[in-house]
């Protein structure tokens, strides 16, 4: 019996005995608003429930009277073995032994599905992460948005989300300026201009765009800046894909900012001169001294926004509204943006203009914002010279141990990560421990085969030691903390669930033999502990998969 089971027979039971208290008092209740939760003590129980608390009152009982006639009621229903009741009305439930095992099998037939759930199911979701300038290589600030925001869009996508991963490519404005600048002197051997970027990496970017467009120099001067900008913008944009991609993140679309300022069909308006008709639409634009503004404090912001400036250009707000308008265009009725520490001043900005668009700040848009991050030791690029690259911490500390490290604490906090555990193979290092009880779990079923024990049974009421018990009340656990990932957008929710879940299969490991003793007889308990050691499997491995991380069977 899963928890959903549970709830649905907790809520068949209360629905008649609230209505006999005060008729109608059962209206509106569903499974949903039975929460149930483990006990921190096992000896109390598998399952606890404050139902009774929560309803006293509205049917007019003593809560704690009102538990003991739901514990006499649940009591009846197959496949839970005892109620009791505690403290001032908490509803303790053991279930069966046959019941709670029969999860191992549910967990193995259901395979790559087990944790998959509708929590999500009708969101359409935009989630844009990482979004960096393609003006130099991504740095580890970069790495950690890459490794969160991906773990984020697959616990969604788990949970039923309709979503789109998206990487918003800052290549228009100023700073793509200076970049074609800086490779054009390097192309030209020249120093660097003073505002531009530097690093041995502008020198290889210059050598490509040389040897791509051998003329170049033959051209006429806004030639040249504009081939050595654009060219260079290709190849460093390419090199920005394929360190995600071997990072394992991979995104759906690259959305230009170009394309916000490109003319319309037939030389009509741009996507950011539309923008300003849309939001004068909504009632929220005004003009003064020649500029032209959006009445964002109605929405929260700590001032109004300048949209076109008195000369006729737009500011940067006017592409994010641009862009904000273009997501609604393409049906995501949801905008995701997680973006770094030194954006913090962007979140009343952003919720300012959903509100400027006629959406609402509270429900259509959220702005997720990460802290910095840092490693003990790393070196700085050499061929940046300035930062901490994301393909050298990969090669230094190996794309399971950075992701799963990023993705292991919460975004909004400030991270530290120590290079000597992470490179570790002992159970300090918290991705090598969960690794290893996965590929744990394929070594006892490697030697079960050898010694004939199969899954042709299955007694599930025979799984009663104390560590299976355990086990099994972890496994259950698994959709509910997906789901709950998803709604809170915390994947280390699930990252520390794995680590709760791999100490629990190492100690049943020490304690249930899968495989029998020497001369032993395979019995149907040896079978079962089969089933249940492979779901536990399975569960790792879901649970790895939705950060982004490898399975390894062997280690």
């Amino acid at each position: 019996m899963n928890p959903d089971a549970l709830a649905h027979a907790l809520l068949a039971v209360v629905a008649p005995l609230a209505d006999a208290r005060r008729p109608g008092a059962s209206e509106g209740l569903t499974a949903a608003d039975f929460v149930l939760e483990r006990p921190k003590n096992r000896a109390h129980g598998d399952w606890a429930s404050n139902a009774a608390l929560k309803l006293s009152k509205l049917v007019g009982a003593n809560p704690r009277e009102f538990a003991a006639e739901i514990a006499e009621a649940l009591a009846a229903v197959d496949g839970i073995a005892s109620v009791e009741v505690a403290g001032p009305g908490f509803i303790n439930i053991r279930l069966d032994a046959a019941a709670a095992g029969a999860l191992a099998k549910t967990i193995v037939e259901a395979g790559a599905a087990f944790g998959t759930n509708d929590s999500q199911r009708g969101q359409t979701i935009n989630l844009e992460f990482v979004s960096a300038n393609p003006t130099g290589p991504m740095h580890i600030g970069h790495t950690r948005w890459a490794a969160v925001g991906d773990a984020i869009a697959r616990v969604l996508l788990a949970s039923g989300a309709t979503l789109v991963r998206e990487f918003y490519i800052n290549d228009a404005g100023a700073q793509m300026e200076r970049f074609g600048r800086s490779v054009l002197a390097a192309i030209k051997g020249e120093p660097a201009p003073e505002d531009g970027y530097a690093g041995s990496y502008i020198g290889d970017l210059a050598e490509r765009v040389r040897a791509a467009v051998p003329d170049i120099l033959d051209l006429d001067a806004d030639a040249q800046l504009v081939t050595a900008r654009d060219r260079a913008y290709e190849f460093q944009l390419g090199e920005l894909q394929s360190s995600l991609e071997k990072f394992n993140v991979h995104f759906d679309v690259f959305f230009s900012e170009r394309t916000l300022h490109a003319p319309g069909a037939d030389g009509g308006p741009s996507l950011v001169d539309e923008a300003v008709d849309r939001l004068r639409e909504q009632g929220h634009v005004f003009d003064q001294d020649g500029a032209v503004w959006v009445r964002t404090t109605e929405f929260g912001d700590d001032k109004d926004r300048v949209i076109r400036r008195s000369n006729g250009e737009y500011t940067y707000f006017a592409a994010d509204a641009a862009y904000y308008l273009n997501k609604s265009d393409r049906g995501f009725a949801h905008k995701i943006y997680l973006l770094g520490a030194d954006h913090h001043g962007y979140v009343h900005r952003l919720k300012a203009l959903a509100g400027a668009a006629g959406d609402d700040p509270e429900r259509d848009i959220e702005v997720l914002i990460g802290q910095l991050v840092s490693v003990n030791g790393a070196r700085l690029s050499k061929r940046a010279g300035n930062i901490i690259e994301l393909d050298d911490l990969r090669d230094w500390l190996g794309t399971d141990a950075l992701r799963y490290s990023l993705a292991r604490y919460p975004a909004d906090s400030p991270l530290t990560l120590d290079p000597e555990i992470l490179t570790k193979r002992t159970n300090d290092n918290p991705v090598f421990y969960v690794q290893y009880a996965h590929a744990r779990t394929h070594n006892v079923a490697r030697n079960a085969a050898a010694a004939g024990v199969t899954r042709e049974a299955f007694a599930p009421e025979q799984l009663e030691h104390e560590t299976e018990s355990a086990l099994l009340g972890a496994l259950q656990e698994f959709p509910r903390i997906v789901a709950f990932a998803a709604e809170v957008r915390e994947p280390h929710r699930v990252a520390r669930y794995l680590e709760e879940l791999a100490a629990l299969y190492h100690r049943w490991y020490d304690n249930c033999r899968v495989t029998p003793l020497g001369d032993e007889e395979v019995t149907d308990l040896h079978r079962t502990r089969l089933w249940l050691n492979d779901a536990t499997g399975q569960v790792l491995r879901n649970g790895l998969g939705l950060l982004g991380v490898s399975a390894p069977e062997r280690m």
